[in-house]
């Protein structure tokens, strides 16, 4: 394991490409000005840019999918995680410590078509003051809670903050008491509705480890994920009727990215999969939102970390989700 490690980051490092999922970062990172009124462009994209008739994978139907792009500022890149709510607000953060808000554009049909009533501000230190340095603002994962405050993890500089709803200050909440290898940390962060109203658990990247907290208990270890060769877990959810949505990504020169959502149910077997990988639309991603429709599907929304790279793109994919039958 060690050696394939090994051979794989010499690999990276030779063609250029940063073992974060993708090509290393060029574009610039001066902060240009961001805050509300921001305006997103959205281009549709196909699911298969080679077969316009694909419309689904497996029980997978695609809902639309849309590039992301703004001429008014530098910062609209690097997202790593969202939620979406039934009414269609979405809140992004992006791992240079920037938070999108923004309102999901629907056709009648359902379909995604845009983006509107975009903000985008930087997160804040204890003091109130925008988050510094590359190893302070890492923001990677995000849980919106029932009561509207926003819980993001961290990496490199590991820890979970609670960002409160009325806008108050952060302050720090219970977070595993382990050490992360260095910038391989908590991708996966979500709320744990069913465990109550303050409970939320969290996934390490390389191990597949998870651990279930709430704001005034410590963690504690909750089931390992299983990680196929070169997978990292990026993010995940609660699902209704006890189930679990786990994103997986792989990244090498050779495929490129790889992306893998399963469903687990209550005792943890997979129940359905899909698996994202050229000529598929697809790229980086890391951000994963879940929002039960009224017929018992899900609409799943996928948010890809462009790495601040010219040669990636943010890409925001629909795909409405139902059970198979038996399962």
């Amino acid at each position: 394991m060690r050696r394939l490690a090994a051979a794989l980051a010499a690999a990276l490092a030779v063609s250029g490409l940063a073992a974060c999922g993708g090509p290393a970062a060029d574009l610039p990172k001066t902060p240009v000005a961001a805050g509300p009124g921001i305006t997103i462009r959205a281009e549709a994209v196909p699911l298969n840019a080679t077969d316009a008739k694909q419309d689904r994978i497996g029980a997978f139907a695609y809902a639309g999918g849309l590039v992301l792009t703004s001429a008014q500022t530098s910062r609209l890149h690097g997202l790593s995680d969202l939620d979406v709510q039934p009414d269609g607000s979405l809140i992004s953060v992006g791992d240079e410590g920037d938070l999108l808000k923004a309102r999901l554009v629907l056709s009648a049909d359902s379909r995604l078509t845009g983006l509107a009533d975009a903000r985008l501000t930087a997160l804040t230190d204890l003091d109130g003051k925008p988050l510094q340095g590359k190893d302070n603002r890492d923001s990677e994962g995000l849980a919106l809670m029932a009561n509207g405050d926003l819980l993001i993890s961290f990496e490199r500089h590991d820890r979970i903050w609670l960002y409160p709803a009325d806008g108050g200050p952060p302050r720090a909440v219970p977070s595993p008491a382990v050490k992360f290898p260095y910038n391989e940390g908590m991708e996966a962060l979500a709320p744990d509705p069913a465990r109550g109203p303050d409970a939320y658990f969290t996934g390490g990247e390389t191990t597949g480890r998870t651990w279930s907290c709430t704001l005034t208990t410590a963690c504690v270890d909750g089931p390992t994920v299983g990680l196929p060769l070169g997978f990292g877990l990026v993010a995940a959810r609660r699902l209704p009727m006890g189930r679990t949505a786990w994103l997986l990504r792989a990244f090498n020169p050779i495929t490129r990215s790889v992306i893998d959502l399963r469903i687990t149910d209550a005792a943890g077997k997979t129940i359905d999969r899909m698996e994202l990988r050229q000529p598929l639309t697809v790229d980086n991603f890391e951000g994963l939102a879940a929002v039960p429709q009224k017929d018992g599907a899900i609409r799943f929304y996928l948010i890809s970390d462009d790495n601040f790279s010219s040669s990636q793109r943010t890409l925001l994919l629909a795909f409405d989700w139902k059970s198979p039958a038996g399962r």
